[in-house]
């Protein structure tokens, strides 16, 4: 992994739990307490993910035991009364899957995450093909970079190679992924961008910014002409009483 260009192929699970189409109840059951996972995809014959068998799917069949459907306050889902009838994990899987594609990066795999309410996402290839699963546990792992490594790529990567003008006067303090920016640059102009491009960094916690523009140099006021005549007693050179 280098730079900040970390994808999700950097971080995933390659060895995946799944399951097919016709796998029954019982099988799904003890796969999961077998495995220790909570969910697992389902393909087809081809390796292609076809939906996500999740412990919530399974549980319906136990929610809708105790209570009869016609008899609850408000109408359950459709989805619940099938998926509480359902025995095999085609019947029980969750379509169409949310995937996302190895070179995705980071940060677009966790959007995904976010918007769909889910804690992991198979990983596809074009065709749809299983190639290993991302939680949010392995999302989470980029915040273990050391503080060596974080500002190095701080240096070369962003002052050195990504930044308009040299940044030679900067330092950069990295403590517990806190990055702290210090010293002077030529146009404070372009702090706001520095802190951007910073914080962009894989494994960033926070940006601290304390750099400031150039020293300013004191106005001084313009000297004398030399050998110019005094001004006399009436405020002409050279006037005599």
């Amino acid at each position: 992994m280098q730079g900040s260009r970390y994808t999700v192929n950097d971080v995933m699970t390659s060895t995946v739990v799944a399951l097919a189409r016709g796998a029954a109840f019982k099988e799904i059951v003890r796969t999961m307490e077998q495995w220790g996972v909570s969910a697992m995809p389902v393909l087809d014959g081809r390796g292609r993910v076809l939906g996500v068998v999740s412990e919530a799917d399974l549980l319906r069949k136990e929610e809708f035991r105790v209570t009869d459907p016609d008899a609850r306050a408000g109408e359950p889902p459709p989805t619940g009364r099938a998926k509480a009838g359902a025995v095999t994990a085609e019947e029980l899987m969750t379509r169409p899957a949310v995937t996302v594609h190895a070179d995705a990066t980071l940060a677009r795999a966790a959007a995904v995450m976010a918007r769909h309410q889910v804690k992991r996402l198979p990983v596809v290839d074009d065709d749809g093909a299983l190639k290993g699963i991302v939680s949010r546990s392995d999302l989470l792992r980029i915040f273990l970079r050391s503080d060596e490594d974080i500002a190095d790529e701080i240096r070369h990567e962003i002052a050195a190679a990504r930044f308009p003008v040299p940044l030679d006067g900067v330092r950069v303090d990295v403590r517990e992924g806190v990055v702290t920016l210090g010293g002077r640059v030529a146009d404070p102009s372009l702090i706001p961008l520095a802190v951007r491009l910073v914080r962009s960094v894989e494994g960033v916690v926070d940006v601290r910014c304390a750099l400031a523009g150039p020293r300013r140099r004191p106005v001084l006021e313009p000297d004398l002409t030399t050998g110019a005549a005094s001004p006399g007693p009436r405020g002409r050179p050279g006037s005599t009483a």
